[in-house]
Formats: structure tokens, C-alpha cells, sequence
């Protein structure tokens, strides 16, 4: 056998080696009846439009529900920022250890952490990173969409990768329609679970970016809806939003039989309560349980009873 040989076997073996470690390859999404006719079911009877989009990363099993309307992002575009920011890391033009000076200008007026400094207080732009999606801080969500060159360069990376719909609205110029329209981001349930995928997938930005990116994203404070419904030893990437009309959610769960990745969004429900009875809340909740129950009837699992009180709430 010549080197190439030797060196041909010696990588197909590192990669049988790897590949439990490894994202699953993306497969072309295969209708899944018995999950849409359960979707269809779930959202009878919602007081307000539904959007879902689920897809199994390893069998490529999928469903949705209006999942190429626009809905509006409420802070899931908080996942294009972080997008952006490492993109501009990437490029040299920001330094993820770099540290910034915060002044009163940035407040974004709420419960940030961020926006509780000092005037001229110092932190660095990987705690804005990490806050901006563990916490949900709106104040280092505007302060990182400017530092990485506006929402104008944010949505070009966007448009670029193939996300037609997935804007932000925000402090961008030539959106301000769509900012009265959508509020402070747009995007589609299939385009904002996809987008998730790609960061798993090591396809955003670059695969060292991606995988930070991806830590990030395991962070959430707020597991309250979807998080609630799924075992606490599985690892999970999120995003929640919210603002009184809607409420949304991505996820990608690490299941036990294979990746699976989904995103609920609704728009003009009329419950518009803060509590967790929202209509929208339950909703995602029910979505978790049931896609859980779907892809993992072998791992049946239930919250501990009481647990409720021990959630950070919306």
C-alpha cells in the first residue's frame, strides 16, 4: 500500500474515532405526518397566530406550521448580533478580551445588568457577549449590534449565508417600517431554528467561532418554557424572546438519539399577561414535552413536582 492509502485509512479512522463528538451531517428535511398532525392538534385553539418549525438533524424527520411567515424576533435577534460580533472578532476588528469603557449613553432603560454600571465603568466585550444571550441584557445587545458595524453589516452576513427573511429592524437605516411592523427583529420559525443548526453545525463564521458561539448559547438564565420540559442532564442551546404580543423560543437539544432543533414563534395573541399562564408560554412548553416525547420515548421524563418556584421568571 502506498502513503496515500496509509494516509486515507489513517483519516477514516480518526473520523469513525470522532464521530460521536461530531455534529450529525445535515440530511434533506423528510416530512414526519405523525409530528405534523401533533402540531396541528397543539395549536387549536391558540388566541393568536402559531409559527413552528422542528427538524431532526440526524434522520432529517421534520415539521412545521407556518414556518416561513415573519414573526417578529422580540430578543432572539439577540443570535444574528452574536453572529455578527464574532464575525467581527473574526475579522480583526473587534477583540473578544478587549475591554470597554461603559458610559450613561448606552442605557437601555430595564433590569441589565449592563445598563446597572457605573458611568466610565470597564468590562470586557466577552462579558457583553456572554450577557448579551445568558441574561438576555438588552443594553449589551445594542452596544455589541453597534460594535459590529450596525444592523446594516449584521443583515448583509445574513443575506449573504441565505437568510432572506432574518433582519434587524433596530437602529438600522432604511428599516423603519419594518422596526413598526416587527419591532427590533424579523425572522421565520424554519430560518431562526436553521440559523441555530448552522452554529452547531460549525458553519458560522468559522468553526472555532461556532463553537464558542454554541457555548453561549448552552447559558440560558431563562429556562422557565422550553427548557422546563426537558431533563436537566441533557445539554441544550436556546433563545428566548418576548414582548406582549409575542413570545418565542429556539432550541437545539443534544438528545440522547440525535440532535434536534426547533423554533416557536407566535404574534398578535391576545393574551398579553406576564405571568407563566400566557398562553404563548404554555404553548412552548407543551411544544418542548411533546417533541421530547417524540424523538426520545425511550428517556420518558416529567419535571420534579414543585419546581416551578425555583424558575426565573419573563
Amino acid at each position: 500500500m502506498n502513503l496515500r492509502g496509509v494516509a486515507m485509512l489513517r483519516q477514516a479512522a480518526a473520523c469513525v474515532a470522532l464521530l460521536s463528538l461530531c455534529p450529525p451531517a445535515p440530511l434533506q428535511a423528510q416530512n414526519d405526518p405523525p409530528l405534523q398532525r401533533a402540531l396541528d392538534s397543539l395549536v387549536t385553539g391558540f388566541r393568536g397566530t402559531a409559527g413552528v418549525y422542528v427538524r431532526h438533524l440526524r434522520t432529517g424527520q421534520a415539521a412545521g406550521i407556518n414556518q416561513d411567515s415573519v414573526f417578529p424576533t422580540a430578543s432572539m435577534v439577540k443570535v444574528p448580533i452574536l453572529i455578527g460580533t464574532f464575525d467581527a472578532i473574526e475579522r480583526g476588528q473587534l477583540d473578544f478580551h478587549q475591554e470597554m469603557t461603559y458610559t450613561d449613553s448606552l442605557l437601555y432603560p430595564g433590569e441589565d445588568l449592563i445598563g446597572s454600571l457605573e458611568d466610565s465603568a470597564k468590562v470586557k466585550l466577552s462579558k457583553l457577549t456572554l450577557l448579551m444571550i445568558t441574561t438576555s441584557d438588552n443594553t449589551a445587545s445594542l452596544w455589541l449590534q453597534a460594535l459590529a458595524g450596525t444592523g446594516t453589516v449584521i443583515n448583509q452576513w445574513l443575506a449573504d449565508h441565505g437568510f432572506d427573511s432574518t433582519r434587524v429592524n433596530s437602529r438600522t437605516p432604511g428599516r423603519e417600517a419594518n422596526r413598526e411592523q416587527y419591532g427590533w427583529g424579523q425572522t421565520t420559525p424554519r430560518e431562526m431554528a436553521e440559523l441555530l443548526a448552522m452554529i452547531r453545525q460549525g458553519w458560522a463564521v468559522s468553526p472555532a467561532a461556532s463553537e464558542e458561539m454554541y457555548r453561549h448559547l448552552t447559558r440560558s438564565y431563562y429556562t422557565a418554557e422550553a427548557l422546563s420540559a426537558l431533563p436537566p442532564w441533557v445539554q441544550v442551546a436556546s433563545k428566548v424572546g418576548a414582548v406582549n404580543r409575542s413570545r418565542s423560543e429556539v432550541v437545539l437539544v443534544n438528545a440522547p438519539s440525535g440532535d434536534y432543533v426547533f423554533c416557536i414563534i407566535t404574534k398578535n395573541q391576545e393574551d398579553q399577561s406576564w405571568d407563566p399562564s400566557n398562553e404563548g408560554y404554555v404553548l412552548i412548553r407543551k411544544l418542548s414535552a411533546l417533541l421530547w416525547n417524540h424523538f426520545e420515548p425511550a428517556h420518558p421524563w416529567q419535571p420534579a413536582e414543585g419546581v416551578g418556584k425555583f424558575k426565573p421568571g419573563g
